[in-house]
């Protein structure tokens, strides 16, 4: 029987940790965010926020490494909207 991958073994999760703590400036889909990243209670929580410059576009989430082998909780909008985002931004 095939195993589920856990959320940490992901390419997701390997990008969300490399990514650095505090404001960036990232590429999505040939437009610009600001991406505010923050570890917390010593990297049992990362959020991510998100906001399109020059547009009305959010991304925001919450990824806790430590329940269930990685789950990610999205604030009002769908896990692959996230998991999109983080597998496609590029830092300026």
């Amino acid at each position: 029987m095939d195993r589920i991958q856990a959320m940490n073994e992901t390419e997701f999760y390997t990008k969300l940790l490399a990514l650095p703590d505090g404001a960036n400036d990232v590429m999505y889909l040939g437009k610009r965010y600001l991406l505010r990243k923050e570890t917390l209670l010593e990297g049992k929580l990362l959020k991510v926020y998100a906001e399109e410059l020059g547009g009305n576009d959010i991304v925001s989430g919450n990824y806790y490494p430590t329940i269930k082998e990685g789950m990610l909780k999205p604030c009002e909008m769908s896990n692959k909207k996230v998991t999109d985002f983080i597998l496609n931004i590029y830092m300026l």
